[in-house]
């Protein structure tokens, strides 16, 4: 599944609402560990199947990061059911990204 762009006109529906977890990753085009993690979670929504991945960029949705407790980027966030469950700041190696998403599955 490709990564969705999320804007605060489509947040709602497209994660809190989601029947499945989704990470949605806060990034910006100047931050250079945002670049670094791109990539991974750009892989990492290719090969998903039991989750959705989106990305929120927060020059644009300054007002989502601002919700959600974005002070550093990147900032990864899975959510379940509406709920934050995991939370990440920083560059992250693909095992651990993939390693949120299957504990953020694993919770009822």
């Amino acid at each position: 599944m490709a990564v969705l762009t999320v804007t605060k006109e489509t947040f709602e529906n497209e994660v809190l609402k989601s029947a499945v977890p989704v990470l949605v990753d806060f990034w910006a085009s100047w931050c250079g560990p945002c670049r670094m993690v791109g990539p991974v979670v750009d892989e990492i929504a290719g090969e998903v199947t039991d989750a959705k991945v989106a990305k929120v960029n927060v020059d644009e949705q300054p007002e989502l990061a601002m919700q959600y407790g974005v002070m550093s980027i990147p900032t990864l966030i899975v959510f379940k059911n509406g709920q934050v469950v995991q939370k990440a700041v920083g560059v992250r190696p693909k095992a651990d990204i993939v390693n949120m998403l299957h504990a953020a599955a694993a919770v009822s």
